[in-house]
C-alpha cells in the first residue's frame, strides 16, 4: 500500500477526492500525515476529520531549507513514499526536491506551461482576462524551478461566455481531481517512470 504525504496551506479541497477514492478501494493507497504552515488551515481539520494524523509546523524564525527539513522528519516518521502538494503556498528549498526527487507531485490550476507560477484564484482571474477559450489542470512532478518539473497528466476544461473566477475554479478543481486519483493509482502501481525530464506511463 502506497503511503501518501500531503502539504497543505489552504481547504485541501481536491485531498478529498484522495480520501473518497481511498474509502473506495478505488486506491491501494492511506494517507499517513497531513502537514500544514498555516495553523488554522481547513486540511488539518478535514484531516481530523477523516482520523488522518495532522501537523502544523511553524515556519516563523526558519529558512526555508531549516523549515523543509522539519516536514522532512515528520514525513519519514509517518514513512511516507509519494508526497502530494494540494494548495501548499510555500516553495520548497533545492534540498528538500532533491531528497524527494519525482516523489513530489504537484496540482496546478492551469494547462502548463501557461500561468506558471499563478497561485490558485489569481490564475482563473488572468485566464478570464485574457479571454481564454481552454484551460484546465496539470498534474507535475517538482523539480527547483516555480511549476517547471516533468508533467505527469493534464485535463482540460472549456471556458464558457459568461465564465467567472468561481465557477472556472470549481470546473478546473473538478479536473484536478480526477487528474491526481488517476496519478496516484498508477504511482502505487509502479506505471509512473521519469525519463530525462519526460513522464513515461505504462
Amino acid at each position: 500500500m502506497l503511503r501518501i504525504g500531503v502539504l497543505a496551506s489552504t481547504k485541501a479541497t481536491d485531498m478529498q477526492a484522495v480520501i473518497d477514492a481511498i474509502n473506495d478501494n478505488k486506491l491501494n493507497a492511506s494517507i499517513s500525515v497531513v502537514v500544514s504552515n498555516k495553523k488554522d488551515a481547513f486540511a488539518l481539520e478535514r484531516a481530523k476529520n477523516h482520523k488522518i494524523k495532522s501537523v502544523f509546523i511553524d515556519s516563523k524564525g526558519k529558512n526555508r531549507e531549516q523549515y523543509d527539513k522539519e516536514i522532512a522528519k515528520v514525513l519519514e516518521q509517518n514513512k511516507v513514499e509519494l508526497i502530494l502538494l494540494i494548495g501548499y503556498m510555500r516553495f520548497l528549498s533545492p534540498w528538500f526536491v532533491s531528497k524527494y526527487k519525482n516523489r513530489i507531485m504537484n496540482i496546478h490550476p492551469s494547462l502548463l506551461p501557461k500561468y506558471a507560477g499563478g497561485m490558485d484564484e489569481d490564475v482563473h482571474a488572468e485566464v478570464l482576462k485574457n479571454r481564454e477559450k481552454v484551460t484546465g489542470a496539470t498534474l507535475h512532478f517538482v523539480d527547483e524551478g516555480a511549476d517547471t518539473g516533468p508533467v505527469i497528466m493534464q485535463k482540460r476544461v472549456n471556458i464558457e461566455e459568461n465564465e467567472a473566477v468561481d465557477s472556472l475554479k470549481e470546473k478546473v478543481q473538478k479536473a484536478e481531481q480526477e487528474i491526481i486519483v488517476k496519478a496516484v493509482d498508477l504511482y502505487s502501481k509502479g506505471k509512473i517512470k521519469v525519463k530525462g525530464n519526460k513522464v513515461v506511463i505504462g
